[in-house]
């Protein structure tokens, strides 16, 4: 049985029935490159997303550990000083439209806002020490207000350009669809941070609905792609190479909004009034079990369709980043719950979901590294439509 790809879109001809590959639908990404313009795909800032959590999770762990927040500290300014470069190289780029354009590079959108909403939480958590806390503040006020603001574009945007521009197979739907929606749940996650920190009255109050919004937003949107993405995978073939690892965003997304019940749980009773103050502790660790029960099913189908894909040979790809955001929310959501609850299951299954998010880690970073210094050519993976997709449209090179 021939394999049938997650992400090749596909148009009508021009006599007006059937379809063809969705290359020639995609002429203008190719035309970006001939002129000596390599495109530098926004999926790039996942490393910023991965990096950045890697710090913030450390300090919402259950148990302190020696050492622990001096190297968070550090793990957040190397995610700060990639953001910059990342930021200043793809402005430089002028790609936006052409980008726009591709069914697929459109949907990695998403990761631009949610690695500055990342950076700005972690300036606040670790910059104090550095920046002092009044920079840290402003700095994380800046953060978080441009990145809410371009997450809820993306999640408005690209829907409308899936629906009017773009068009798909109908096994066309992969673990990257939810790459627009999520930023809206990183906000309000975040966001949360800031509720104490904003004047009391009705900005506060304004923060604190924000935020539930925001989360509502990005929790039902994430839920409908997440059906979408189920009825691919049960329908059509099973995603092979550097698709792969998209998968892994739905444990992102459904731990980040626990992780963003758990903070909001925290920071409401500052503006609301007694009885929903109560009632978000009790949203916060009902709804949020829930929603992380789910997500641990979701974890073990993309855990074994991964080892199913490494057992064949899985390329290198920047989608490998996939596997890091989502599990750094997996710790956060957990340690909400922990929180939440006391309990020595959740303290100890972050504790270890912390050391596995750390050693996968240090593994894509060294991978991103040989990658962005040239040391490996183009890497080979399965022959076939999915793969040359996947490479095509990831392998964008981290520095040109």
């Amino acid at each position: 049985m021939t394999p049938r790809t997650s992400t090749i879109p596909a148009v009508p001809s021009e006599s007006g029935s059937g379809t063809r590959p969705s290359e020639d639908a995609r002429a203008r990404p190719p035309r970006a490159k001939s002129r000596g313009r390599a495109l530098l795909s926004p999926s790039w800032f996942a490393a910023v997303m991965g990096t950045g959590i890697v710090a913030n999770a450390a300090a919402a762990l259950p148990r302190s550990f020696s050492g622990l927040r001096d190297a968070a500290t550090v793990v957040w300014a190397g995610a700060a000083l990639l953001l910059v470069v990342l930021a200043v190289c793809y402005v430089r780029r002028r790609t936006l439209r052409v980008q726009a354009a591709d069914p697929v590079l459109a949907q990695f959108f998403g990761a631009p806002p949610m690695a500055l909403l990342t950076v700005g939480a972690g300036t606040l958590l670790f910059g104090r020490r550095v920046i002092g806390a009044r920079a840290a503040l402003d700095v994380d006020w800046a953060l978080w207000s441009v990145g809410t603001v371009l997450g809820l574009v993306t999640a408005c945007t690209v829907p409308y350009l899936m629906v009017t521009r773009h068009r798909f197979a109908s096994d066309a739907a992969f673990g990257g669809w939810l790459m627009p929606v999520v930023p809206p749940m990183v906000s309000a996650a975040t966001g949360a941070l800031l509720i104490p920190r904003a004047p009391a009255g009705q900005l506060r109050l304004a923060m604190v609905l924000g935020c539930y919004a925001m989360l509502g937003v990005g929790l039902v949107a994430a839920l409908l792609v997440l059906a979408m993405v189920y009825s691919r995978l049960v329908h059509h073939d099973a995603p092979i190479g550097a698709v792969v690892p998209t998968v892994w965003i739905g444990v992102g997304a459904l731990d980040q909004a626990v992780t963003a019940l758990g903070a909001l749980s925290t920071a409401a009773p500052s503006a609301l009034p007694a009885p929903y103050a109560r009632g978000t502790a009790v949203v916060a660790l009902l709804g949020g079990v829930g929603v992380w029960g789910f997500a641990m099913l979701w974890l073990v189908l993309a855990t074994a369709l991964t080892v199913r894909e490494v057992r064949k040979g899985l390329p290198f790809a920047p989608t490998w980043w996939s596997f890091i955001f989502p599990l750094g929310a997996c710790v956060t959501g957990t340690c909400a719950l922990a929180s939440l609850t006391g309990s020595q299951m959740f303290i100890w299954c972050a504790v270890g979901l912390y050391a596995l998010l750390v050693a996968a880690w240090a593994v894509v970073v060294w991978y991103s590294l040989r990658h962005a210094a040239g040391r490996k050519g183009r890497p080979e993976g399965p022959k076939g439509p999915v793969a040359a997709e996947a490479r095509e449209v990831v392998s964008a090179p981290l520095a040109a």
